[in-house]
Parts: C-alpha cells; sequence; structure tokens
C-alpha cells in the first residue's frame, strides 16, 4: 500500500497510544475500554483532518497493526482522493511515490464495501502488488466509513503484531471504529458547513445593503441633480445676460461631474465584478473566468436589452451564475457549458446547463447549493426549474419577471 498524501504533508497532531504497543493479544476487555475512548476522543474533535489523523491512529492501536491508512474517496469518482498514513516516516513515503488510486486489494473494498480481511497480500491473486521501496506487507483488514448514508473512505490496515494475520475481533473493533468515524465526520462536515453557511450569509446581506443603498442613491439623488441641471439648462437659454448664462451653464457642468462621481461611488458599491461595467459584460467576464480556472468551455449568449432591463437586479443576477458555474467546476465532470439571459413571454430567463455527469434530481444532494440557489430565485419573484439526466448533464434554469 502507497503512503504519500497528495500535495504537501499534513502536520500530524501529538497523540498518546490507547495501550502500549506491544506483541501482546489486546484481551476483551482492553479492547472494550479502547473503543470507548475512541468514541470519546473522535466526539471531542471539530477539525476534519485531525479527526481523519485520529481515526487511522485509533485503529492501528485498537488491533495492533504495524502500518494504517485512510483512503478518502473522490466526491466524482471511485477512486482515493487523500492517503492518510501511520507507521511510515516521510523519507520512505517520499521514496514510494505517489498514493494509490485503488487497484487491488484497496479498490476491491472500494468496490464492494464491506470488511475484508487477507492473510498474505501479497500472495493473493487479486493483489495489484507493491511499488518500489515499499515495506513488507503480508496481513491485511480493511473497512469502509460511511458519512451521511455515502462512502466517504476506507481504513486500511496491515502487518498484524505479534500473529500472522488479523482475527475476527479485529475485523469486529474495526467495524465499530469505522461506525464511530462516519458519525464524527458527519458531525465534523455539519459544522463546516454550517459556518461557511453563516459566512456566506453575512456576505449576501452586505451585498444587499450595499445594493440597497446604490439603488437609492441612483433612483433618488441622481435623478434629483438631473432635474435640476436640466431646468438650469432651460433657464440659461431664456437669460439675455451672456456672463449669468455662463455662470448657469458652469453650473450644470459641475451638476454632471457630481452625477459622474456619484455614479462611481455606486458602481464601487456593487458586487466587484459588476463594479464598472454592465450586467451582460459581468457575465461574459464571469464566464471568462469560470473557464481559465476549470477548462470547462463556457458559451455565453445574453440578449442586451434583458439585461440592460435587468440592471436593479444585477447583483442576484450574477450571484445566480457564479453559485451555478460553481456546481458545474465542483460536481459535473463536465467539458462545455453555457450561460443564457433570454426574454420570454412572461419575462426573462437566465439558463445554466451543462454536459457533465448529472444526477437525480428526486434525491437531495449535499454540497451544490441547490436550496440557496432556489431560494435566491424566489426572492426575484421568480421560480426555479432543475433537469438532470445521468451522463447527458444539468440544466438550471430561472424564470424571472420584469
Amino acid at each position: 500500500m502507497s503512503a504519500s498524501l497528495q500535495g504537501q504533508p499534513r502536520p500530524r497532531p501529538a497523540r498518546l497510544p490507547l495501550v502500549p504497543a506491544t506483541d501482546h493479544p489486546v484481551t476483551e476487555s482492553d479492547r472494550n475500554r479502547m473503543l470507548i475512548a475512541a468514541g470519546l476522543a473522535l466526539a471531542s474533535e471539530l477539525d476534519l483532518d485531525a479527526i481523519l489523523t485520529r481515526i487511522v491512529s485509533l485503529a492501528v492501536d485498537l488491533t495492533g497493526a504495524t502500518y494504517g491508512a485512510l483512503g478518502v474517496m473522490g466526491e466524482n469518482s471511485p477512486s482515493i482522493e487523500r492517503f492518510i498514513t501511520q507507521g511510515i516516516d516521510d523519507q520512505t513515503r517520499a521514496r514510494i511515490g505517489p498514493h494509490p488510486v485503488g487497484k487491488g486489494i484497496l479498490g476491491l473494498l472500494i468496490r464492494e464495501r464491506r470488511p475484508m480481511r487477507v492473510p498474505d497480500i501479497g500472495s493473493d491473486p487479486r493483489s495489484a502488488g507493491f511499488p518500489p521501496n515499499h515495506p513488507p506487507m503480508h496481513s491485511f483488514l480493511g473497512a469502509p466509513i460511511t458519512a451521511l448514508g455515502q462512502v466517504f473512505g476506507n481504513i486500511y490496515l496491515t502487518e498484524k503484531r505479534g500473529a500472522t494475520e488479523f482475527s475476527d475481533e479485529d475485523e469486529a473493533a474495526l467495524v465499530v471504529l469505522a461506525t464511530q468515524a462516519g458519525v464524527a465526520i458527519e458531525n465534523a462536515r455539519l459544522i463546516e458547513e454550517s459556518q461557511l453557511a453563516q459566512q456566506e450569509l453575512g456576505r449576501l446581506e452586505l451585498l444587499e445593503e450595499r445594493e440597497r443603498i446604490a439603488k437609492e442613491l441612483h433612483d433618488g439623488v441622481i435623478q434629483s441633480l438631473f432635474a435640476v441641471g436640466m431646468s438650469l439648462q432651460g433657464a440659461a437659454g431664456m437669460v439675455r445676460d451672456s456672463e449669468i448664462a455662463r455662470r448657469i451653464e458652469g453650473s450644470v457642468e459641475d451638476i454632471d461631474r457630481a452625477i459622474r462621481d456619484l455614479r462611481n461611488y455606486i458602481f464601487g458599491l456593487r458586487p466587484g465584478i459588476l463594479a464598472d461595467r454592465q450586467l451582460d459584460q459581468a457575465l461574459n467576464e464571469l464566464a471568462a473566468e469560470f473557464q481559465e480556472r476549470t477548462d470547462v468551455l463556457t458559451i455565453v449568449d445574453v440578449d442586451e436589452q434583458i439585461a440592460s432591463e435587468l440592471a436593479s437586479r444585477a447583483a442576484d443576477i450574477v450571484q445566480l451564475t457564479r453559485e451555478a458555474l460553481s456546481n458545474i467546476g465542483r460536481h459535473a465532470s463536465a467539458t462545455s457549458c453555457r450561460v443564457s439571459l433570454r426574454r420570454t413571454d412572461g419575462g426573462a430567463e437566465l439558463e445554466v446547463d451543462d454536459d457533465g455527469i448529472g444526477f437525480d434530481v428526486d434525491v437531495p444532494s449535499r454540497g451544490m447549493g441547490l436550496d440557496n440557489l432556489r431560494a435566491r430565485v424566489e426572492g426575484l419573484g421568480g421560480s426555479l426549474i432543475i433537469a438532470s439526466v445521468a451522463g447527458e448533464g444539468t440544466t438550471i434554469r430561472a424564470a424571472l419577471p420584469l
């Protein structure tokens, strides 16, 4: 089993073993005490990275393994995305090279999603072998970790100390630990998502307040100044004294400059990408940034007239588009997508579609922000339709009133 991490190795927090590492068999009493202590230890952790490292340490202590690892599954693929290890030093990890992606015995555990014991990995016909510089490993024990109804990852243990292979009791204990680990991971993820949601809510409230101030300045102060300027221009045409007319014209120019300054200030209040451009320009730039960042071909088809009519709601429309594109980048595995803004019989329609893997719209999806999208569209007085077909892509369509 390869042992390098993806990217830079994460620092491991210091830990105390639940029992001393010896070759003597662990008694049933020891094991029960260790499982209770493991549950308490995992429940006390709130940071996901710390929990993952702790799980590997607990599994090694609980079963008397020499080496341990936790393979975290990719979000949209049946392969190992991260590989957290114990028992192998940093120099050995570096010599081994990239972490495994899920072949051989590890791949079998990923596919079958059940605990597995192997007396000798090297002699098992299902084994994919070891890379160069890998320490010898024979006995193997593995179990999946399930969080929020999905397999989050797998625990891998090798080289039982003081025995030729892992026992039934080791397997039963590891299954209990995997269950405890799943609960701890769920808790940490929910806390993390709650914190992110609070941050996002605060950010959106700030954007909405800035947009409200900008709208009041545009619809109130600027219109009043414009009306005063028009009146002064009319008065200048009726004045026969050239000096007075010149002064009035100068005052009109001062008002024009004040209007330009206010408009620049308003643009500064609006979300960054809208700061000095219209909605259609902002959508084109947003798409260009997304394409450059993800290599997903992004086509924009925007009716400029509709974009102009929706100017007062530009911030919300940009945010809708940004969230939809973010979902594509994170979940869709798409090669291309399209952003469309067009007129309909009932108003306007923003559509974002992709050619990705799709998903089941009837099954609640975590982390995709679909509830946020729906709430934002309904806040604009519109409605949201989400259509998706597995293997064919997803379409998000927001119907907006004018």
